[in-house]
């Protein structure tokens, strides 16, 4: 693609693997330089090393994003080695399974802090900066089981994802007038390597046959790249008319019709 990203700047959470390092890549790709951020050192400094062998201008911190001063951290980087902020991407998340009836507080609340209170105190530090410049792309990383049911043992996955969603449509609202579009992407059953889908195709190959049979009519895992691919069309001028929404990248597992 050439989406004329060429000079802009993006942050990007949860960056050293994953859906998050494919999108530091479909980024750098389209000319961005970035400011990554992960909690694990060894893969956040992997991914720096890819994109600079091919010329991409990046800086990085070890963050954990749940940390209250993670956002001003982060916005403060990008101004002081890129002069500006035109992306920020959430794609930092976890999850905690069980019955809803076995979790706890406490479980709860370190779901909600991961998923829903750090994206938005991350995206939050960012918004000056791009009301400055009357121009801004803010994304989240959320689910289809946040548009749907997922089945059992995710009440609180569904509820955190559901909730970002929620606050990413009334930021849209708020912020149109500034020149600042909020989207949300929705990835259904994303395949990569040392992720939750993979190590189950690895221990449980037929079952994880079977799953696909019944589950996706594309019949097959999603890629980590079409997911990013998507986010960066958003955050360019392409999609200059797109906020406010949420893009299933799903294979059609999903079922709902909005």
């Amino acid at each position: 693609m050439d989406l004329q990203l060429s000079g802009r700047v993006a942050i990007v959470t949860g960056a050293s693997r994953g859906i998050g390092r494919a999108i530091a890549d479909s980024l750098a790709n389209e000319g961005c330089s970035l400011v990554l951020c992960a909690r694990g050192k060894a893969g956040l400094d992997d991914t720096c090393r890819e994109l600079a062998s091919k010329g991409t201008s990046v800086a990085s911190i070890v963050l954990d994003i749940t940390d209250a001063d993670a956002g001003a951290r982060l916005a403060e980087i990008a101004i002081q080695e890129f002069g500006r902020i035109d992306i920020f991407v959430g794609s930092a998340g976890g999850n905690k399974r069980g019955n809803f009836s076995d979790t706890t507080d406490s479980d709860w609340q370190e779901i909600i802090e991961l998923n829903l209170k750090a994206h938005l105190n991350t995206s939050r530090a960012v918004i000056p900066a791009m009301k400055e410049q009357k121009s801004g792309s803010i994304l989240f990383i959320t689910s289809i089981f946040g548009r749907e049911a997922g089945g059992k043992g995710l009440s609180i996955y569904n509820a955190t994802k559901s909730a970002l969603m929620s606050a990413a449509k009334i930021m849209a609202i708020e912020l149109g007038e500034d020149g600042i579009r909020v989207n949300t992407v929705a990835p259904g059953s994303i395949r990569f390597p040392g992720g939750s889908w993979d190590k189950r195709c690895i221990s449980d190959p037929e079952g994880m046959k079977t799953f696909i049979a019944d589950n996706i009519p594309l019949g097959r895992f999603g890629q980590a790249k079409e997911v990013a691919d998507v986010v960066a069309f958003l955050s360019s001028d392409r999609a200059s008319w797109i906020s406010g929404t949420c893009i299933p990248v799903d294979g059609v597992q999903s079922k709902s019709l909005f």
